[in-house]
């Protein structure tokens, strides 16, 4: 779940530069906050969809989610 979210806030705040880490501490909890029910089941989803390849690659590398 943790990636999941990571990537959340990687999306929301491409970009962006921030002057102090408390920049962006402040901004990454007000984008957390934002969220809503309605994220959660394509962050499920999308969740279940890296797992499937981690087991469908059987143990080969690969990079990304193409």
């Amino acid at each position: 779940m943790t990636s999941v979210l990571d990537d959340h806030l990687k999306i929301q705040l491409k970009g962006r530069r921030f002057e102090t880490i408390e920049e962006i501490e402040a901004e990454s909890q007000m984008v957390l906050d934002r969220l809503t029910k309605k994220d959660f089941p394509g962050c499920f989803q999308a969740w279940q969809r890296r797992w499937d390849r981690c087991v469908h690659s059987q143990g080969n590398y690969f990079e990304g989610d193409g």
